[in-house]
């Protein structure tokens, strides 16, 4: 099988999984926003974002060395992981010690047994999706993520709508999906034969260590970049406002379904390729396709924002749709930073990931303490596009190290100008906004027409290949 059509296999895998995932958490967004006030959702996004940036730091990014050396063939898998899940769960314990302090703050105090819960499962959850992952099931780390997805529609709905238990239901929804995700991983994953803690080794964990240690300051930028303007904006403007902004994140995080499936199996690739000859050529190939998509992609929702918001979300929350449009190009660079940072992961340079992640964490708080107090939530949403554009930067040029990536910048530079009049014509609030939007999404088309046609020749002789196989 070539890399192409590994990695063309691997994302429609991905796809089937993500798909569902990011539908079923795009229909959640009307539930929350219609059970939920603004002061209450913007409560409820600051504990998880908070959550979110406990993971790395208490479980010392463990989850990323079980993913990069279970595909390594030099290692013991059973040994990978116990050292692992160790780590996992010292991590946790030591988390217990932060339980005055969340005792104390708001919201947090509120809801801390919820909180610690939550922790932990989703330690262990993230834990067991890395190591399933690196183990080559694929399909069962897709097939997971739909169930965990489901499980949430099922639960919020019962809890928030039918028994209406507000931000408790919320919680509760949120343990019993990570739960089940973590007993489905668990039973078909058949993690119960690689745990021995027999094979505790300090050597193979100080190894983990040494690669994973400095991937937390790079998730800790990522978070902040992410993140940390939701306590900027609820210092600066107020917690209601931050449940306007969460919302206004929903939407462009609609983007992540493209990135997601794409992301999670060029990780895989490009671990494979990173000794390859011809892996320049490669990487070029695929970073052109993925930037080819995302722009188009962030072109049509662009188009169509506005009716997203108008229908989707309370009349409370449709204000949200003016801090989506620069979010979204944040998520395009995103999307690029990461593309190009699996290039250090590859090539065990965790340490390249921590320095071009720090600039930009640096960019971003910088620019969210001047832009919120003067243009107020968009200030956030601006800082994010600009950090993430920053890192993108860094990357193309310090990457080269390892892999030259020949970007066709026309089509790049004219994809992202067209968008750039498409943000502004959505302010200008103009009477033929839409009709000049769409041509504006056709254009984008054109100068991407090249790419469309390889992906979708692609596709249609992998589909033919496969009635043929049936046949």
């Amino acid at each position: 099988m070539s890399v192409y059509s590994k990695l063309l296999k691997n994302s429609m895998i991905f796809a089937i999984g993500n798909l569902g995932t990011k539908l079923i958490s795009f229909v959640l967004v009307p539930i929350y926003t219609f059970a939920l006030s603004k002061g209450e959702f913007g409560s409820t996004d600051l504990v998880t974002t908070t959550i979110s940036l406990l993971l790395p730091l208490i479980s010392l990014s463990i989850y990323d060395a079980l993913l990069r050396f279970s595909m390594d063939k030099g290692y013991s898998r059973p040994e990978i992981f116990s050292n692992g899940i160790i780590v996992v769960g010292i991590g946790f314990l030591f988390s217990i010690a932060l339980l005055p302090l969340f005792n104390v703050l708001e919201p947090f105090k509120h809801f801390i047994f919820y909180f610690y819960i939550l922790l932990f499962l989703q330690l262990v959850n993230t834990a067991l999706q890395q190591f399933v992952r690196g183990i080559g099931k694929v399909k069962l780390f897709a097939f997971t993520g739909i169930i965990y997805s489901l499980m949430l529609l099922i639960s919020v709905s019962v809890l928030l709508i039918t028994f209406k238990m507000g931000m408790n239901g919320y919680f509760i929804s949120l343990i019993v999906s990570n739960l089940l995700s973590v007993i489905i991983l668990f039973i078909f994953g058949d993690i119960k034969k690689y745990i021995n803690f027999s094979n505790i080794k300090l050597q193979l964990t100080k190894e983990m260590l040494v690669y994973s240690v400095p991937l937390i300051p790079n998730a800790m930028m990522w978070w902040i970049m992410n993140a940390s303007n939701r306590y900027m904006i609820a210092y600066f403007v107020g917690v209601s406002a931050n449940g306007l902004f969460a919302v206004a994140t929903k939407i462009p995080s609609m983007l992540n379904i493209i990135n997601s499936i794409f992301f999670q199996a060029w990780q895989l690739s490009a671990i494979e390729e990173a000794d390859s000859k011809n892996k320049s050529k490669f990487y070029s190939n695929v970073f052109n396709m993925i930037s080819s998509l995302m722009f188009i992609s962030t072109s049509i929702l662009l188009v169509c924002l506005k009716f997203i918001m108008k229908f989707f979300v309370s009349d409370q929350f449709y204000d949200s749709w003016k801090y989506s449009p620069f979010l979204f190009l944040g998520v395009v660079f995103s999307c690029f930073s990461a593309f190009l940072g699996t290039n250090y992961i590859a090539a065990k340079d965790t340490k390249g990931v921590f320095k071009t992640s720090l600039v930009g964490a640096l960019i971003n708080i910088i620019l969210n303490l001047i832009l919120i107090p003067l243009v107020g939530v968009n200030g956030a949403a601006i800082a994010t596009m600009v950090s993430f554009a920053v890192i993108c930067y860094i990357r193309l040029i310090d990457t080269k190290k390892f892999v030259h990536i020949k970007i066709k910048f026309r089509n790049f530079s004219f994809s992202l100008f067209i968008i750039f009049i498409q943000i502004g014509l959505l302010y200008l609030n103009t009477s033929f906004e839409f009709l000049i939007q769409t041509l504006l999404f056709l254009v984008n088309v054109i100068i991407n027409k090249e790419t469309i046609l390889i992906i979708t020749g692609t596709l249609q002789k992998k589909l033919f290949k496969s009635r043929v196989k049936v046949i």
